[in-house]
């Protein structure tokens, strides 16, 4: 899956590791360090089949480069970590390393999102247990580290409705806490979203933002229906628009944001590889089109390594990231003047990096 490693990967990396980044798309669910897995597995009774060494969970975990990519298979990982949201100490502790672990990837401002149903199901907690816990541990780590954070509820498309009007709701009375929108991920293949189109359309009239899964691994049309019908403000992925001139005309005339992630669309078999993605036709046409991360641990990924493969495995420049870079800025769940603050900090940064930089040459 990953690019060999080469001169222009081993050139770039440092400067793209110290660019200052933003995170539109990042799963909490797949954002848990691999060494806190194994802690919660000793502490808790979770009853697995196979051992609990590092060389028995990293795989179970870990997409890696020699299994086949399958979209089925990489959401098959998110039952597996269901198992480990034992405790309250856990979720916390989650929402804290998962911050920090952005943060130490030089990730000035990031949107982490989760499902409240998905981390209470398997012990049974209370939803607004789970939110106060991931509130809890998100600011804890946004004192201790340089981040801006917001966060956006989750509904999964296979979901109960009474429990997707459940979060939605939460998702509403959170709002002074941070939370500032609500996302639709799931099965897109399998699970059509029409049933659960009143939960979004009342979320968006209580002035949550929407973002929706579509168009990774399934048509266009999806991408067409959660702007039209489910009135989202960015689509998760959106990849497939590349097929359909209709569809790539409504994301420019509407100037919709697509949150994309290179290396997840790599594993879920949405692309064949970074050269044949489609980030950078979307890009050239003009589509506001950004860099994320979706699911780090699974991926086994960082931002810079996002950024590094738009780079080296796509033929995209310096200055097409810093582009991307703006797209994102404009395209955060923030107040117009939160985002000329965050947008004058990373210039700031931007700026005395590339100082710093022709100084070094």
């Amino acid at each position: 899956m990953r690019l060999r490693r080469g001169p222009v990967m081993q050139a770039w990396r440092p400067l793209l590791h110290r660019l200052p980044k933003v995170d539109l798309h990042r799963h909490l669910e797949g954002s848990l360090r691999l060494s806190t897995l194994m802690e919660i597995a000793r502490r808790h009774p979770i009853h697995l089949e196979f051992g609990m060494g590092t060389a028995e969970l990293e795989p179970l975990i870990r997409f890696t480069a020699s299994e086949p990519a399958d979209f089925h298979r990489f959401l098959s990982r998110f039952q597996l970590l269901r198992l480990f949201y034992t405790s309250e100490e856990a979720i916390r502790r989650m929402a804290y390393e998962a911050v920090a672990d952005a943060a130490l990837d030089h990730v000035r401002y990031l949107e982490l999102r989760f499902n409240p149903a998905a981390l209470a199901q398997t012990r049974g907690f209370h939803l607004e247990e789970v939110v106060e816990w991931v509130l809890e541990g998100v600011e804890q780590a946004r004192r201790e580290f340089d981040i801006q954070v917001r966060l956006i509820m989750t509904i999964v498309r296979e979901e109960n409705p009474e429990v997707a009007w459940r979060i939605a709701r939460l998702a509403a009375g959170y709002r002074p806490q941070g939370v500032v929108a609500l996302d639709l991920a799931g099965d897109e293949l399998q699970q059509p979203a029409r049933d659960l189109v009143p939960v979004f359309r009342w979320a968006r009239e209580q002035g949550l933002f929407l973002t929706v899964h579509a168009g990774e691994v399934g048509p266009p049309a999806n991408i067409r229906h959660a702007i039209l019908v489910m009135g989202a403000h960015r689509i998760g992925h959106g990849i497939q628009a590349i097929h359909d001139v209709h569809v790539l005309r409504l994301l420019h005339e509407r100037n919709i944001p697509l949150e994309i992630c290179p290396t997840s669309n790599l594993q879920t078999g949405a692309v064949a590889g970074f050269h044949h993605h489609p980030l950078p036709d979307l890009y050239r046409l003009g589509l506001k089109v950004t860099l994320n991360t979706d699911d780090p641990s699974i991926s086994d990924t960082t931002l810079t390594d996002e950024y590094l493969f738009a780079m080296a495995g796509m033929g995209l420049h310096w200055k097409d990231l810093l582009r991307i870079l703006e797209n994102a800025v404009e395209a955060a769940f923030l107040s117009e003047e939160e985002r000329r603050i965050l947008a004058r900090r990373l210039q700031q940064e931007i700026q005395a990096i590339e100082q710093s930089w022709r100084l070094e040459g």
